[in-house]
């Protein structure tokens, strides 16, 4: 998991695109957009496996972040904003601290997940 002030993650299930998930839905007589069915579930299967704080305290200053994405078939676009989003409150404060990223696509049927290192710069 943690390697002095590296982050080393798996996180097992296929990531949504946190852009072209979205869902329209009604508040009432307001419209509004909320993540998309399979973005909420992989977040929710994702908290199961990472409930809490990954690494105490969490990173802070300017971060790099490298990520391999591996999808069940070529379909998805490579998205990885859902990913940092689970990050924060996880493994660094805020998602803005990630101010370099390398993020990379897999096809793996059997096991789609995403595996990921974030250390400081």
């Amino acid at each position: 998991m943690s390697k002095g002030s590296e982050v080393r993650l798996t996180i097992r299930g296929e990531t949504a695109s946190k852009a072209n998930s979205r869902k329209l839905v009604m508040f009432g007589d307001r419209p509004a957009s909320i993540k998309s069915d399979k973005a909420r579930g992989w977040l929710a299967a994702a908290d199961r496996q990472f409930p809490g704080p990954v690494v105490a305290p969490l990173l802070d200053g300017d971060l790099v972040a490298f990520i391999r994405i591996f999808y069940a078939t070529r379909r998805p676009d490579l998205d990885e904003s859902l990913v940092l989003d689970f990050l924060q409150g996880r493994v660094y404060l805020n998602d803005r601290q990630v101010r370099e990223k390398h993020v990379y696509h897999g096809i793996d049927k059997a096991d789609p997940r995403v595996e990921l290192v974030v250390r400081p710069i």
